[in-house]
């Protein structure tokens, strides 16, 4: 058996303000925007270099799924975007207005700093140790 996860469902308010926020901010790639009809549509980014899981953008319309944006990780990091020199993109994220929570710090684990993005969802900015 061959198996991955592809995406992640994250509910937005709006695509467009999505997309730019996370190609523009992050510096994700678009890798699809399709128009599924009745308002709905396909879209997928990527963070650089990205090989596996994207994020699909998903618009929320009803009143709890309206309710859960910025909400999906109930308050918690629940998104981890991995790279390969925390020190080069930390200040990279800052001068494009991403809003760190914290200061840097190094862990056991590698160094990290929370994120909100435009939702107020909880990322770490994490550069594992191998």
């Amino acid at each position: 058996m061959n198996q991955r996860l592809a995406h992640v469902t994250l509910l937005v308010r709006s695509y467009d303000e999505a997309i730019a926020f996370y190609t523009n901010v992050l510096g994700f790639t678009l890798d699809s925007d399709l128009d599924m009809g009745g308002g709905k549509r396909w879209v997928v980014v990527t963070p650089p270099g990205a090989t596996g899981c994207g994020l699909l953008l998903a618009e929320a319309k009803t009143a709890d799924e309206k309710a859960a944006v910025g909400r999906q990780g109930a308050g918690r990091v629940w998104l981890f975007l991995h790279t390969d020199d925390f020190w080069r993109d930390h200040p990279v994220l800052q001068s494009r207005g991403l809003k760190f929570l914290e200061t840097p710090r190094s862990e056991v684990y590698g160094h990290v700093a929370v994120f909100e993005d435009l939702y107020g969802n909880k990322w770490d900015l994490l550069e594992p140790l191998e």
